[in-house]
């Protein structure tokens, strides 16, 4: 009799412990079908060359689209082939082997970080994008200390006080226009020219009663 208890139970506990690995076996399928245990396919974020390539060299001319497709791709070598055609399709003479549009477009970066660096990097400010964008100005007007200054007649005429402002002017510009003027105010002395949307904004004295008064404003005080 005893000996039928003792199998009995050492087949009782065989069977538990096989129902507890079974259990176990069990568990471990249901964890591994769960999507939040599975190794999670996160694509690696770009290397900082490409990185950079993108959100500072080529930033104000590539085009949408090109963005979007540089992102997708996956590997190194997709996106060296990319960047080769990114400038092939800009350059205006394929035969030779010089880029003149890279070259320039980098000699205008290097120019932009020279001159116009202002507590930020030259390239990201308003002068800098536009001279990176559509080169030097034909025209350049500059008064970098501001003071005394006459409007023309288009401006409303008077004299006033302005703050530190630029006037770049280009014939013509593709895709813009001809006759194209832009105006940059650095009304904090800073250095950080920004561009004006309209001429008053150069104006020191514009919030200032009976100050630096147009013409019209001036007769309509008489």
């Amino acid at each position: 009799m005893y000996c039928q208890k003792a199998s009995f139970r050492l087949a009782v506990f065989s069977l538990v412990l096989a129902g507890t690995s079974l259990f176990g076996f069990a568990q471990d399928r249901t964890k591994s079908q769960d999507p939040m245990d599975k190794p999670r396919n996160v694509k690696p974020e770009l290397k900082k060359a490409y990185k950079d390539w993108l959100e500072k060299d080529v930033t104000y001319v590539i085009t949408d689209e090109e963005r979007k497709a540089f992102k997708k791709l996956a590997t190194d070598d997709e996106r060296e082939r990319f960047i080769e055609e990114f400038w092939r399709r800009r350059d205006p003479d394929p035969d030779t082997d010089e880029n003149e549009f890279k070259e320039e477009y980098y000699e205008r970066i290097a120019y932009a970080n020279e001159h116009f660096a202002s507590g930020i990097p030259g390239w990201k400010t308003d002068r800098g994008r536009i001279w990176i964008m559509y080169g030097k100005p034909d025209e350049r007007e500059t008064h970098p200390s501001g003071g005394s200054y006459d409007r023309p007649s288009y401006e409303g005429g008077g004299n006033t006080t302005t703050y530190p402002f630029e006037i770049w002017f280009y014939r013509y510009l593709a895709g813009v226009g001809s006759g194209v003027e832009i105006e940059f105010v650095d009304p904090t002395g800073s250095g950080e020219y920004r561009i004006a949307r309209t001429p008053d904004e150069k104006d020191a004295m514009l919030n200032i009663p009976g100050a630096g008064l147009t013409l019209s404003e001036q007769r309509y005080r008489q």
